[in-house]
């Protein structure tokens, strides 16, 4: 039965394409075809109840989703699957109750109506395909492929361990010299369980390091001292060191050298196993704070940055931009290492807290580039999920800070073993302890030996 027997007019026409694109079968109805009718209805009603469920029994798990490529795959299907559904329900429908062809002007505007309204469906379709297609590239760009064949086991992704530890590099490529420096080395420790994390900083300037026991120690058995003058032997420059020897790690590939002989070297130092590591180009680290429009920090004391000086962060609290956010946790001009080393950490405890999820969504694409261009890890993929869910944990917590810097620690003769105490008393810290020290507001240097709350610390 056409529009024309059923003597539809264009406000009914109207009304009734616009009703069957917001509930399937309206359309059908009105143009007596009830079977059809009643059984769309009863799609929609599935459908809905479907997308509501994943929604809110879900909801904690929908970001988890969002970094397993395979479920990416499953959820652009799906969401492609419905728009052409529903594209095709608003087609019909239209052809259904569209004004008489001696209509013209009827024709035209209920024609317009429903691309109109097919538009409206297919536009967040193919917002949502881009993004989960862009969430997939990132992923399977920047996190290892999992070359193991055990599944990571849903109800124990750390195997037992009460603690997982990241070495979080912060790399920095200078022009006009070779390789890559590791300026910026923190070692996060997480409680697996509670999301507590103490971060364990390592000066850059640590000199005679101890190598892990193989090819590396047999070429320095007296700690790193380097290979010339070019390379003085600090621990920033094992990395490239690694790189550029590949005798030093046998059977590692190009890439994988330095982060495999920096990862053992800084177990060793610190007597903690470190699980993985994430390493961050300085330079794209601005590109991310850009993409996620800037982070907001307290400057204590105004830092003076740029080649030439040109430049200058008033204290207070404000906004930085990517630049200034580079700049605030690179610049040495008028302080050192140790100070510079507190406010990276400041940077990453607010980045962290800071990165919501609105945040990530609305500077997706932005976010994405920068992501494949600054960031490399070893995590592997298939522990995506636990890692997403153990970051909420973390952003619940207060982060403490232990750096190991003078006066603790001296950089020209360190104390191996006190190092490794005072992370075991760090990590070993009973629950009032804990509680005391996350309420502690002195400054690092006031009390170098106990960890501070990075969320009294920076603030």
């Amino acid at each position: 039965m056409t529009g024309k027997q059923r003597e539809f007019g264009l406000g009914a026409s109207i009304a009734l394409t616009v009703a069957s694109a917001a509930l399937w079968g309206v359309a059908h109805l009105a143009t007596h075809r009830h079977r059809m009718g009643i059984a769309l209805m009863a799609a929609y009603v599935l459908m809905l109840a479907g997308v509501l469920t994943v929604f809110t029994a879900f909801s904690t798990r929908l970001l988890s989703l969002a970094v397993q490529p395979g479920w990416l795959t499953v959820l652009t299907g799906a969401l492609v699957g419905i728009a052409l559904a529903w594209t095709a329900v608003i087609i019909r429908s239209f052809l259904l109750v569209r004004p008489d062809s001696s209509d013209t002007a009827g024709r035209f505007l209920t024609t317009t109506l429903a691309a109109a309204l097919c538009a409206l469906v297919l536009a967040p379709t193919a917002y949502a395909t881009r993004m989960a297609y862009l969430s997939r590239d990132v992923v399977s760009h920047v996190f290892a492929t999992t070359t193991s064949s055990a599944p990571v086991v849903a109800q124990d992704p750390w195997n037992g361990a009460k603690r997982v530890n990241f070495l979080l590099i912060g790399a920095d490529a200078a022009p006009g010299r070779p390789g890559v420096r590791t300026d910026s080395m923190t070692v996060a420790s997480v409680d697996t369980e509670t999301g507590a994390t103490t971060l364990f900083g390592l000066p850059r300037n640590l000199q005679k390091v101890q190598l892990p026991h193989g090819p590396a120690r047999s070429r320095f058995p007296f700690g790193f001292t380097g290979d010339g003058p070019s390379t003085p032997g600090l621990l920033n420059e094992i990395f490239q060191y690694a790189e550029d020897h590949p005798e030093m790690v046998p059977g590692v590939g190009k890439g994988k050298r330095g982060p495999s002989l920096l990862k053992r070297t800084v177990s060793d130092i610190l007597g903690i196993p470190v699980n993985y590591y994430a390493m961050v180009d300085m330079k794209g680290f601005a590109e991310i704070v850009d993409a996620m429009g800037g982070v907001r920090v307290t400057v204590k004391d105004p830092i003076v940055y740029g080649k030439y000086r040109e430049g200058l962060l008033p204290a207070g609290t404000r906004k930085l931009s990517g630049e200034e956010a580079l700049w605030y946790g690179r610049s040495r001009t008028d302080s050192d290492d140790y100070v510079r080393m507190g406010r990276q950490k400041c940077l990453l405890n607010a980045v962290a807290k800071q990165a919501d999820p609105m945040t990530v969504l609305k500077s997706f694409e932005k976010l994405a580039a920068a992501t494949k261009r600054a960031i490399s890890s070893d995590v592997p993929q298939d522990l995506l999920p636990a890692l997403i869910e153990l970051s909420d944990k973390v952003k619940d917590t207060r982060i403490r800070s232990l750096s190991f810097v003078p006066p603790l620690i001296s950089t020209v003769t360190p104390d191996w073993y006190l190092i490794r105490r005072k992370v075991s008393e760090a990590l070993d810290e009973r629950p009032a302890n804990r509680s005391a020290s996350a309420h502690h507001s002195a400054a690092p240097t006031q009390d170098p030996e106990t960890p501070v709350s990075l969320d009294a610390a920076c603030g």
